[in-house]
């Protein structure tokens, strides 16, 4: 038996060679693809357990304060922190820390806002003209915030500047308005100005020079900076220097002192946000100790500095660390005009003071731009010591909740604007030093309160930093793996389409400074847990609770894996059984761009559509899950594809020797020895190409930077005669069943049930329809090519954007995206190589059809045109089909059916008939080979 399988194989070498080089085609491209997939899961696996180790592990939350929609998204928003007062107990921390397997539980206590300057000197020597007698210099200021986008003008500032002498106050132990003792040892009245300069007038008498400042002080809590005025009093002296007045000794009191140069010290007025940790615990976790760049680190017994003066007044001082990067997106612009009034300001009253100089003599003389962050860090220069760092008042610490979104149809959350109860800004039992931040004035996102402190009359709080810290020096964690609850990480959102990415100029937008504004800045002020305890004490509920959560990473968890998630979870179960606290399990989490339409601000800021990342938890468990289907449905698709192309090569063998087998079959041969004939050569072919597919499975593989592992390949051998027997079984069992006298009948069958054509794409149907069993082979293998590239398009959608949208995502979708493309392609084209055999395999059977049309006069172009015609249909059917199962599959992959895919889906589809049109060409060129004589001659 062997040897004649032998001779049949050398008799027919070409047929041979063909179905040996289908075998192999096949069985290579099945090891080289599975190995591709398998590696592909390798570098995905590794990819994220390199990229998941972030600060912590679990997230510890009071009891119900998971928004509906982080629970509907399985999102966290960025900075939630900053909407999260308390809630948890010291006890519950506690209890936290005691359970087996937490290797550190981080506590943070977010307190509120605090407001502190930030000075920004302006040098006006160069719009002083120094031959005048006198002259004002009007600073005119314009507050900018959101890259420009928000601006709005200020009330001026004046600088006045004259050469005639000026008188300062001197308090004595008593203090009566109406008698003030000044420099000249006489006594003026102060109730109309206050405690101001007093110009000499060239007749002898002195007048005082107003600063509405003073008048504004009892009613500075109901303003913002923008509505503040003032004038400052200089004095040209002789040899060029400027006298100036100075606080004296004491409290109320002024001196002077003569500098080289003109300053004005302009002031932005910041809002930072306060929070208390464990300082032992944030060394731990992040590494603060190692950060503060100046001064010393926060210590645990750290306490509040209470001092006690004469008249009751009680000064309370709270230890902090300061932050040497503000997140600040602000800036001042200040623009000069010089005035020459006719006569001296002095005695003019504050509200008669604009009136005054708008008839005198104006010259633009120049102009000045700050922003807040380097003015920030001038400061900071001058040291801990020094007059303007670091500090800021206490009195009124404002809070900030959550902001409201409306969902779109498309999924982009609107921002809701918020109403703000006035009162918490101008609350006159809330004794303040500062104008509140300009930027209150703007639109609000966020409800606010305030701290309910104990009355402030006779307090006076306030914070003191000990030390400066760099956030970007903490413990810095993969960018693919960071969440937006790590702790310091500014905010920012970037523009989601070309209209806003051109108003923000390409930049992103930063937190403006506005406490209810949309963009939340992180902690930038840290005190201990001791001392915000004893700050809160009296205060209610968060005096009780202070805590706002508990930040916990687990011992022996570095990165992602299953036995890592499983042990993670296994503590979170048992935090929250212990505490009854709400716990969300960080690890594998990765940050999640959402679209945010952002509504337009008061002050010229318009209306924005911003990509803002949240943070999407269990991301790495999904993405490996995923990979995981995709790599089974792959390994499945490929070989399914293999054993159906070869399947359709066997069959096409097997119809071409159905005279041989008929005549063998009249020689007695029995029906098992002629499906044992068709195995044997089947076998035969596979176990060759086996050993071939060994051979070239390993340079193939390097070519294309596939890590081809010998054991696979060794298996190509069994795999390849697996395949070829699978294919050929029902082939051979056909030819077995085969009556003798059916070579005599004709290969292609009449459809009679099908009405008669009248178009070239009516006779394609019909001839299609004529074999059927081929017609739904080949597109089958088309159909299942393209539900492996739909696959794997959704495979890169799910990573991407639409389900796990994460950029952990987006980086694991580029590295499965060539290799799984490669597989999906590489089945599409075998399809597309089945189709065209189908085309190949019914040209051949129809020859005497084709010649008889050729003879009545169809040329050529018509022939080939019919059988452009068999492959569009065999195409569109194989196409459709692969592209709903490929839609099907989707579903499963990615746990839902985005609209997107669907498009996906039929461009994909799109794809599959143009391919199969293409491989068309191929049989149609051969109807120019078909021998129209002989063939009529054999009809």
């Amino acid at each position: 038996m062997f040897r004649f399988i032998w001779g049949q194989l050398r008799g027919r070498a070409g047929r041979s060679v063909a179905l040996l080089a289908g075998v192999l085609v096949a069985t290579t491209g099945f090891v080289v693809l599975t190995g591709a997939t398998t590696t592909s899961r390798l570098e995905v696996t590794g990819t994220v357990e390199r990229n998941t180790r972030a600060a912590y592990d679990i997230l510890v939350r009071p009891q119900g304060t998971r928004a509906p929609l982080e629970a509907e998204r399985k999102l966290v928003r960025p900075n939630y922190l900053s909407g999260l007062y308390g809630g948890i107990t010291p006890a519950q921390y506690e209890q936290v820390r005691a359970v087996a397997g937490v290797d550190v539980a981080a506590p943070i206590a977010m307190l509120g806002y605090s407001t502190t300057p930030i000075d920004m000197p302006v040098d006006l020597i160069g719009a002083v003209d120094r031959s005048l007698d006198r002259q004002v210099i009007r600073v005119d200021r314009t507050f900018l915030a959101e890259r420009g986008l928000t601006h709005a003008p200020a009330k001026p500032i004046y600088v006045y500047v004259t050469k005639h002498r000026l008188l300062y106050p001197r308090l004595g132990d008593s203090y009566e308005p109406a008698a003030v003792r000044y420099t000249d040892g006489r006594a003026y009245d102060t109730q109309e100005c206050g405690l101001v300069a007093r110009e000499v007038l060239p007749d002898g008498r002195s007048a005082p020079v107003c600063d509405p400042y003073t008048a504004q002080l009892d009613t500075l809590f109901s303003l913002t900076e923008r509505q503040t005025r003032r004038v400052e009093t200089f004095r040209l002296l002789p040899d060029g220097r400027f006298e100036r007045p100075t606080p004296g000794e004491r409290p109320g009191t002024r001196t002077s002192s003569a500098e080289s140069r003109l300053l004005l010290h302009l002031r932005l007025t910041v809002p930072f946000l306060l929070a208390a940790v464990d300082p032992d615990a944030e060394q731990q976790l992040v590494g603060l100790s190692g950060a503060v760049v100046d001064g010393r680190p926060l210590a645990v017994d750290d306490r509040v500095a209470d001092n006690r003066y004469q008249g009751g007044l009680r000064s309370r001082t709270l230890p902090v660390l300061a932050t040497s990067r503000p997140f600040l997106d602000g800036t001042l612009r200040a623009g000069y005009t010089r005035i020459v009034p006719d006569r001296s300001i002095a005695g003019v009253r504050p509200e008669d003071l604009a009136g005054t100089l708008r008839a005198a003599p104006a010259t633009p003389a120049g102009g000045s731009t700050q922003d807040a962050v380097s003015a920030y860090r001038r400061q900071l220069a001058t040291g801990l010591d020094g007059r303007t760092c670091c500090f800021g008042e206490l009195q009124r610490i404002l809070q900030p909740g959550e902001t409201g979104y409306d969902e779109r149809p498309d999924g982009t959350l609107r921002a809701r604007t918020a109403t703000i109860d006035p009162s918490v800004y101008a609350d006159p039992k809330l004794a303040t030093w500062f104008a509140r931040p300009w930027l209150t004035e703007d639109v609000s996102f966020r409800p606010l309160t305030t701290v309910k402190l104990p009355p402030s009359q006779q307090d006076a709080r306030q914070w003191k930093a000990v030390g400066v810290f760099d956030p970007q020096q903490l413990a810095g964690f993969s960018d693919l793996g960071r969440v937006p609850l790590e702790t310091y990480e500014p905010p920012r959102a970037e523009g989601a389409d070309a209209r806003s990415r051109a108003a923000l100029g390409g930049q992103p937008l930063e937190p403006s400074g506005n406490p209810a504004g949309y963009l939340s800045a992180p902690p930038l002020l840290l005190t201990n847990l001791a001392s915000v305890q004893t700050l809160l004490q009296g205060t209610g509920p968060q005096g009780t609770a202070p805590i706002s959560a508990i930040r916990v990473r687990v011992a022996d968890v570095d990165g992602y894996s299953e036995r890592s998630a499983e042990r993670v979870r296994l503590i979170a179960e048992q935090i929250n059984r212990v505490t009854g606290l709400d716990v969300d399990i960080t690890l594998g989490s990765s940050p999640a761009p959402q679209t945010v339409e952002l509504p337009a601000g008061a002050f010229g800021r318009p209306e924005l559509r911003l990509t803002e990342n949240w943070s999407a938890l269990g991301v790495a468990s999904t993405i490996t899950k995923a990979v995981d289907r995709k790599s089974v449905a792959l390994f499945g698709l490929v070989l399914v594809v293999c054993m159906l192309f070869l399947g359709n090569a066997v069959s096409a063998a097997v119809r071409d020797r159905r005279p041989e087998l008929a005549v063998l079959a009249c020689l007695g041969w029995p029906a098992r020895r002629i499906g044992a004939l068709i195995l044997g050569e089947v076998a035969l072919l596979g176990l060759a190409a086996g050993l071939l597919a060994v051979g070239l499975a390993f340079p193939l593989g390097f070519a294309l930077g596939i890590n081809v592992d010998w054991r696979r390949a060794l298996l190509a051998v069994p795999v390849a005669l697996l395949l070829a027997l699978v294919a050929g079984l029902a082939p051979a069992l056909r030819a077995a069943r085969a009556h003798p006298a059916a070579a005599l009948r004709q290969p292609v069958a009449t459809a009679r049930w099908v009405r008669r054509p009248r178009a070239l794409p009516g006779l394609a149907l019909v001839n299609l329809v004529r074999t059927p069993g081929r017609t739904l082979l080949g597109a089958g293998v088309l159909a299942i090519g393209v539900a492996a590239l739909t696959l794997v398009t959704a495979a890169a959608y799910a990573f991407r954007g639409a389900i796990v949208g994460s950029l952990l995502g987006d980086t694991v979708s580029l590295s499965v995206r060539g290799a799984d493309t490669m597989a999906a392609v590489a089945t599409v084209l075998l399809g597309a190589a089945a189709v065209a055999d189908v085309l190949y395999l019914n040209i051949r059977d129809r020859a005497p059809e084709l010649a008889t049309l050729r003879a009545v006069g169809w040329t050529d172009a018509a022939l080939g045109r019919l059988i452009g015609y068999e492959g569009i249909a065999l195409g569109l059917l194989g196409a459709l089909t692969g592209a709903a199962l490929g839609l099907g599959g989707a579903a499963w992959l990615v746990g839902d059916l985005p609209r997107p895919l669907l498009l996906v889906a039929a461009a994909v589809a799109l794809a599959g008939v143009l391919v199969t049109s293409l491989a068309a060409l191929v049989p149609a060129a051969l109807l120019r080979r078909l021998p129209t004589a002989r063939l009529l001659a054999e009809e």
